[in-house]
This record gives structure tokens, sequence and C-alpha cells, in this order.
């Protein structure tokens, strides 16, 4: 901020450009007075003249002017350049500059210029090692942040020095730095601990009409307020090494630093996306000093300091980083500036008129300045004395010459007396007026020390309800802290929960139209099933009305064939023999009647499927029995298995099952059932049943029956021989596939009737 030595910073440079454009407007020391509410006021003349005389009259050290000696220690930081001026400054305006210094450590604010008894910052030790106990010594009081009626942010208390040029302004800033927070770090032999901020107020009033003396009206007062802050650099404590007080130093640097980034941001995130977040400026005092400036109340300009060196890239790639986002945040505000009402260019047309009159006076002869009106009252005064006569002496004898310039000399003498005597009486009235005076001013004096000592009282006990008020200050502004933090927690919890809402709604919205899409499907899926299984009811009704007329027509026809049987008539009734020759030659009865020789020899057939152009896995488990039936089912192109892979389900484009199971009336009933193969998603073979074929194998039963109704008058042998065994009567054997259109395949085996014996 200071520069080099013969290149001035920064700060030369403001003081230069101030100073050499408002130079011949500035107003003379103490006609602008700054209050303890970061206001300014105007005084007079004469008060301004008695505040010069009181300063003078100090035995401390007056601020240098511009005509002292340049202190060595910075001369050549500082390199005055007249060239370099403001062009727009108001002619008509008186000016005054006023600086502070300030720093803010350990997030406390220190006055930098206050007068103290010694260094405050570096502790006095003596041999022992031990620091030294004076009395005198005051540490360093930390100041307050307060708000004044603009709501701007001051410092109370703080030194503000009225400077008139560059060089007694740098002398005051130098005066500070001596004062400022540096340390040794492993990083940095001179490393500043604290935040510096070097302000200047700029403070300007309007000219009366005649452009001679300044308005005393407040309104028209502008103060301007110029702050130069050097902020201290942030650290790494694996880097720097830090202990004790550096390392609380350090916390206290990233800390502030962190909150002005989290400001920032917070502004930019408000300009971009409309929102109205709080912006925490009082989490630290260095944001919350410039609290106005972020809010639009002036202009913030940042320069970014960075190191080339390769080990420092990460920080200065942070620092680029956060220079870029600032670059986004506006917050300049156009101020409004008082209106006076008064001419323009009043000062010069005046000072322009005053110098014609001199010199018209001076033309016509009349008194240029205030001695030759002081030289023409003597000579007035002289006048009121008789004329002194020629005092000549050109004859010793001359006798008349002596005694007339004795006579005048009488005169004059006796004149004079007279005046003494007006004086002397003048001088004792004058003393009786003043003896009354001073009688008066002691009366008026013992009152005014009576309300003084009142005006004391009654100002300690201000000064007390103010400790109180400010106490109680700290105390609101901590409730107000503690308040802002339980309330940006509120806020970041509102919004966590705003943005769940939002996402919970978004969900349950998806769910409602997944929910419309799937009863959509579901309605087309069950429209569509409906369908299908109408069709397959009226397809599986016509089946089975035509499988149930099938079995009515093989049941006419068994019965027809079992009349038959029963109606055959009888050709001859064979004898009976005696009872003697069956008890001495008993007949021996086979079990089962043996076939009859004329039957001709049965040839198995096969029943060919339907589908004969396609390959198919013929899935036989192990546990079938061969029937050994008339028809047999025969697929061709097919994969025999036991067990149903995967392999042999890749080869084939059908499937069939040969499942057996015992009927009701204790006969084998065999199903094929058939499917397609088709490919799954997964790379794997699904089958989807479409057709079961039933075999189904009958036979009359085995139970003896009556051919027709007996009759009582034959005899008990004839009774008997009418009994006939069905089962060597008649063979019959049905197959039949369910909904086939072709009519079910028969054979009837008959066999020769044969008696009972």
């Amino acid at each position: 901020m200071t520069g080099s030595p013969g290149d001035g910073g920064l700060l030369p440079r403001c003081l230069d450009m101030i100073f050499n454009s408002i130079g011949p407007f500035q107003a003379k020391r103490f006609v602008f007075k700054l209050d303890d509410k970061n206001g300014v006021n105007v005084q007079c003349e004469v008060d301004a003249l008695l505040e010069r005389q009181k300063r003078d009259a100090m035995p401390i050290p007056k601020t240098p002017s511009g005509k002292r000696q340049i202190d060595p220690e910075f001369a050549d930081m500082i390199n005055v350049q007249d060239h370099c001026k403001a062009e727009e400054v108001d002619e008509d305006n008186v000016y005054g500059v006023f600086v502070s210094y300030i720093e803010i450590y350990n997030n406390y604010i220190y006055d930098l210029l206050e007068e103290t008894p010694f260094e405050p910052i570096k502790p006095k030790w003596n041999n022992c090692n031990t620091p030294v106990r004076n009395g005198d010594f005051i540490p360093p009081q930390s100041k307050i942040l307060r708000e004044d009626q603009n709501h701007n942010m001051y410092v109370t208390g703080c030194t503000e020095v009225e400077v008139k040029s560059t060089e007694e302004a740098f002398e005051v800033f130098w005066r500070g730095q001596k004062k400022r927070r540096i340390a040794n770090t492993q990083l940095n032999r001179e490393s500043s601990r604290s935040h510096s901020v070097f302000i200047i107020k700029l403070a300007q009033a309007p000219l009366d009409a005649d452009g001679d003396n300044v308005l005393q009206e407040k309104e028209q007062i502008t103060l301007s307020q110029l702050s130069l802050v050097d902020l201290a650099g942030s650290e790494r404590t694996n880097r720097t090494k830090a202990e004790g007080n550096r390392l609380r130093e350090a916390g206290n640097i990233n800390q502030s630093l962190m909150t002005l980034r989290t400001c920032i941001e917070v502004l930019r995130e408000n300009q971009m996306y409309g929102t109205n977040k709080m912006v925490p400026y009082r989490d630290s005092k260095l944001t919350h000093l410039f609290k106005n400036y972020f809010d639009g109340e002036g202009k913030v300009r940042m320069i970014v300091c960075v190191n080339p060196k390769a080990e420092d890239y990460e920080e200065s790639l942070q620092v680029m980083r956060f220079a870029e986002m600032t670059q986004e945040v506006e917050v300049a505000r156009p101020a409004d500036r008082p209106i006076c009402g008064l001419t323009p260019g009043r000062r010069f047309r005046n000072q322009a008129f005053r110098e014609e009159l001199q010199r018209k006076l001076e033309m016509r002869g009349g008194p240029i300045s205030g001695e030759a009106e002081e030289q023409a009252f003597s000579e007035l005064f002289l006048q009121n004395f008789p004329p002194l006569p020629s005092c000549e002496l050109l004859d010793i004898n001359d006798d008349q010459t002596l005694p007339k310039v004795i006579e005048v000399l009488e005169k004059r003498h006796k004149l004079r007396q007279m005046l003494t005597e007006e004086i002397a009486k003048t001088v004792l009235a004058f003393k009786t007026i003043l003896q009354e005076f001073d009688s008066n001013v002691a009366s008026k004096d013992n009152y005014i020390q009576g309300k003084l000592s009142e005006k004391d009282k009654i100002i300690a006990e201000q000064k007390m309800e103010l400790e109180r008020l400010e106490k109680k200050i700290k105390t609101l502004e901590y409730k107000i802290d503690i308040l802002e933090k339980t309330t940006t927690i509120y806020e970041e919890d509102k919004r966590n929960l705003q943005q769940e809402l939002e996402s919970k709604s978004q969900k349950l919205q998806r769910q409602a139209s997944d929910k419309r899409r799937m009863e959509a499907r579901l309605q087309g899926m069950v429209a569509e099933t409906t369908m299908k299984w109408e069709k397959e009811c009226e397809r599986r009704v016509a089946a089975k009305q035509l499988e149930m007329q099938n079995k009515l027509w093989v049941k006419d026809e068994k019965l027809k064939q079992l009349k038959a049987i029963v109606t055959e008539p009888k050709n001859e009734k064979p004898e009976r023999p005696s009872r003697v020759r069956d008890r001495e030659k008993p007949l021996q009865r086979s079990v089962s009647p043996s076939p009859a020789p004329s039957a001709p020899a049965v040839r198995l057939r096969r029943r060919r499927s339907r589908s004969v152009g396609e390959r198919w896995v013929d899935h036989k488990p192990p546990s079938n029995v061969p029937t050994e039936t008339v028809m047999q089912p025969q697929v061709p192109h097919a994969i025999t298995v036991v067990a149903a892979s995967e392999k042999a389900l890749a080869k084939c484009d059908k499937y069939m099952l040969t499942h057996q199971e015992l009927a009701s009336d204790g006969e084998i009933e065999t199903k094929l059932i058939k499917g397609d193969v088709f490919k799954t998603r997964g790379g794997g073979q699904a089958v989807q049943f479409t057709e079961i074929e039933t075999l189904k194998q009958e036979s009359p039963t085995g139970r003896k029956r009556r051919s027709s109704p007996p009759n009582p008058d034959q005899p008990e042998d004839a009774a008997d021989s009418e009994w006939t065994d069905v089962e060597t009567r008649c063979s019959v054997a049905v197959e039949m596939r369910a909904g086939s259109a072709l009519g079910p395949g028969y054979q009837h085996h008959a066999q020769p009737k044969r008696r009972k014996p």
C-alpha cells in the first residue's frame, strides 16, 4: 500500500490526487469539526481562530505543514505530481481532510493514532526477564462499532487528525504504522498479524452568496470517506508452524477472511437468483465495519496479491478464484448530492469584484491598506492641537519668537493636562465600570460554577447511564448475534425442508403419473385378457361340447355292441354233466380265457403329430410306463430327453412333455403337454404351453352280469348257463384327443362266447 522507495504506492497516489484537486479550495484549519457521531459541523471564523490559538499555545508537537522538512524515513516514498488531479471539482465549495488509522486484531478494533505513555504493543522487561509494573502504563482499549443516523458504521472514540498536505497525512500514517502488530514466522520475517484500515474523510461545504464565508447549514455539508484496507494474508499452520499467540492470530485472520468470502457469496447469490438471504456481516468486525459499502452506499475495489512461487500454487489459485467470484457482485449505487440553490461561480466573481474595486481606489488616491487609515487617524488627532509658530531665530535681539513659542507650548500643555484629566476621569469611570463588570462576572462566575457543578453531576449520572446503556447494548448485540445465528440455522432447516418437500411432491407427481400409466396399461391388459379368455372359453366350451358328444356317441356304440352281444341267438344248449362225474373228475378252468384263434394279429399304429416340419424336444420322464396301445404318439425330428436342459431347448422350437397318471377307473391316462420355446432377455430359454392332448385307455369291467333276465321256470343249471363272461365276450379299445375335429377311432375285438362248465 505504501509502495517501494522511489515508487509511491496506492496511499501516496491517493493523497496526491486529493490535495492536488482541492489545494486552492481548502478551508482554514478547525473550520470543519468532526463530532462523535460520525458527523461534521462548520464553525464560524472566530471559533476556528480560537481553536487555532489554543492549538498553537499547547506544548505538544504539532503535525508538520507542507513547508517543513519531510522525515527521511519515508521521504523517498512520496513523489508529489502536480498533474495528478481530478477535473470536476466544485470551485464554490471549501474542503477539509481528516485521517484516522485503525487495526483489527483478534477480532478487536484498536486505534493506532491513540497517544499512550509508551509502546503498548511490546511489553517492557527488566534485567530479571520479568515485565515492569508501571502505574503509568495504560493498555490499549478496543473500540466499539456504532451505527449513525444514516445507517453507516463507524468506530467510536477514534482519533481523527485534520491534515493539509500529502506529507502531513503520510507522516500521520507512518506514526500509526509503527504501532501495527507484526511478528516473525517461517514464511515471512515481518508478517502482519492484523487487518489495518487507513480512513480518509473529505468534508465539503458550499460558500454563501458573497463567496466569503462557509454556510452554517448542516444539511448542506457532505462527508465522503475513502478506506484503504490492508488485509492480512491467510495462513496454513502446517507451513507457518505457528504456536501459541501466533496460532490464535492465524485462526482469527482466517476466520475473518472466510466471513468476507461468505458475505460476498451470499450477495452474489441474492443478485443472481433474486433471493433475499441474510448476509452475515456481524460474524466478523471486518465485514461489520464495511457493511454499508456492500449494501450499496459506496464502491468497493479489490487488489489481489499473488506469489509466483510454485509451492504457493494452491493459495494463489484460491485467491484468483475468489477474485473472479467478486467480479460478479455489484454494489455501486449513485448518491444524490444536496442542492444549495446558490449561483455557481460566485467565488471567482466576488474575488474579481474586490480586485477591481481595489484597483479603482488606488487610481483615485484613496487608502490602499489599513496602515494608511491608521496614519490618517493620527494626523486628524494632532490637528486638534494649536499650530506651532515658526521657531527660526535670525537675530539675537529677537524677543517675539520665543515668547510666542512659549505661549503656544503653554496652551498645548494646558490642553494636554485637560486631555489627561479627561482621560483620567474616563479611566476612573472605566475602572468603575470594570469593577462593576468584574463583580457581575464574579457573581455570574459563581452562578455558572454552581450550574457547572450541577451539570457535572448530571453529566456523571449521564455517563453512568451511558455506561449502563453500553453494557446493555453489548448484551443486546450478543443476543442479536445469537438470534441471527439461530435465524440462519432455522433458515437452513427451512430451506432443507422446502427442498425435501419439493422432492417429495415431485416424487408423488411421478408416482401419480406412473399410477395413471399403469392403470391405463392394466386396463388395456384387462381388456386384452378379457377378450383372449372369452375366445379361449368359447373354444374350450366348443371343445367340451364336442368331447361330450364324442363320449355320448362312444357310449351309444358300446351300448349297441353290448346289446348285440346280449341279444345274440343261442344255437345249442350244451349238456350238463352229471354230478357224479363232476365229483369224480373235476373240471379245470383257466384263469383267463385264451384268445380266439380266428382273431387276426393287430398291427400297432403310430399317430402322427400335426407339427411335422418343426424340431421338437420329447421330454419323457424315466417313470413313464409303456401302454402298448394300438395308437402311439410319434413326433419326427425330435430330441428325446429324460430331463429338460437349456442346451436341448436352444436347438428346438417346440416342446412336448409326456405325463402319466392313474385315472379314477384304475386305468393309465397319458397326457401330452405341448408348448413353444422362445428366448428370454437374459439369454435363457422359456417354454409357453399352448396345447394338451390326452390318451386314455379303457377296457370293459371284469364283473359278471346277466345277459337276460332270469327265467323262474328254468332249472338251476339252465339259470347258470344264462350267465356269460362279458370280458370274454367283448374287448373294446378307445383312443381319442380332446378338441380334435376328427371322430374318435375305435376297434372292436370280440371273442367267441364260452359257456360256464
